[in-house]
């Protein structure tokens, strides 16, 4: 049966958690038994507590409920929610493959390993691989919302599963290689990405974060990667730096969220860079905003779902395990008691998919089985 999902009782011996909830979750009981529960299977081991069952039922939950949407659709994508104000398809088809292939599963192997190989192929089906197409590479519906940050998802899912394929399918390098070559040729002359798939003067700190990671993925995958591609974007996100250590949407800009401060941090470990004074200088900024937020009782997120799953990276990179340890301990009683009795969590913004997906993901990460989260 490929690989199975017991290894989650491992995973969580330590108290482990979540973020809260986005735009509009409400509480819900998560406790009791539901979907998902055919698809874990158990090995002989330490015994865990009450706690690591509730993790992984909602972890094998939200699996279970994005399977169900995806095969709404017939066509490896996830339908969009009448209550959702943007379509953002290609991400959250990208984000809900990375959470299948992050659960142990690979494309065709594993408990969800047809889900996965349907994801996956959903996305080399809209790559653009047309020769001679202006975005030739591009992966897009035409008329998603994600649009360049929804293609860097997507050219992350591919270059994560294809270094998880046994045998490495050509149809998949092909479209991997070709949406590496959207990214190189659509850099702008900063450094960094905008949300149109060309080279352009204007750039977004979010945008270029996604990008810079999918490179990284597919040079790790063994996809050749113009090196100075990403130099230069690494300097770009070095420079998006603020004196008080958080980063900046864009350059010309004194707008800064904890969010993508996690983000720049995330990206910079990929490429090599785990301690030194900006790295540093992030980590205080998250930590003190962090604390501030608490005495507050306030947020400053507008975008929580993509905020946690980046503090949670962040924070599982760091040699010091216990900020990991006790920002998740904090957070799974907030995700618990949000996940809705069909195994979803909720945004309006971009879908309960999306929501689901990105906390998903974040559950698997101590797994370790995803490339990315691979310390």
């Amino acid at each position: 049966m490929g690989r199975r999902f017991w290894f989650f009782a491992a995973l969580f011996l330590a108290p482990v958690a979540f973020a809260s909830g986005e735009d509009g979750a409400r509480p819900s009981d998560a406790s009791g038994a539901g979907p998902g529960e055919g698809r874990i299977q158990e090995e002989s081991g330490p015994t865990p507590g009450p706690e690591d069952h509730a993790a992984r039922r909602a972890l094998m939950r939200g699996l279970e409920y994005l399977a169900k949407r995806q095969r709404e659709t017939g066509t490896g994508a996830f339908p969009p929610d009448p209550r959702q104000r943007e379509r953002a398809t290609i991400g959250v088809t990208a984000l809900s493959a990375l959470a299948f292939l992050a659960s142990g599963s690979s494309p065709g192997r594993g408990p969800f390993g047809k889900e996965a190989r349907l994801a996956i192929d959903y996305l080399i089906e809209k790559c653009d691989l047309a020769p001679a197409s202006p975005t030739f590479g591009y992966i897009s519906t035409g008329n998603d919302v994600s649009r360049t940050h929804g293609h860097g998802f997507a050219t992350l899912a591919l270059a994560e599963a294809y270094g998880m394929s046994p045998g490495r399918p050509r149809r998949l390098a092909t479209a991997l290689a070709a949406a590496v070559h959207r990214i190189e040729v659509s850099q702008g002359t900063e450094g960094g990405w905008e949300y149109e798939p060309r080279a352009v003067a204007s750039h977004e700190g979010s945008v270029t974060i996604a990008l810079v990671q999918a490179l990284r993925a597919a040079r790790n995958a063994g996809i050749e990667v113009d090196p100075k591609v990403i130099a230069r974007a690494e300097d770009y996100v070095v420079r998006l730096q603020k004196p008080d250590g958080t980063f900046r949407y864009k350059l010309d800009s004194e707008d800064s969220t904890l969010g993508l401060t996690a983000a720049g941090i995330t990206t910079l470990n990929m490429a090599g860079r785990y301690d030194d004074a900006i790295l540093n200088a992030a980590l205080d900024a998250i930590t003190t905003g962090l604390a501030r937020e608490r005495d507050l009782g306030t947020t400053e997120s507008r975008f929580p779902y993509y905020r946690r799953l980046y503090l949670a990276q962040a924070f599982w990179q760091l040699d010091d395990t216990s900020i990991f340890r006790d920002w998740f301990h904090d957070e799974r009683a907030r995700i618990l008691g949000t996940q809705e009795r069909d195994g979803s969590w909720h945004s309006s913004a971009y879908g309960d998919c999306y929501a689901t997906a990105i906390n998903c993901l974040v559950l698997a990460i101590p797994g370790g089985l995803l490339p990315i989260f691979q310390r």
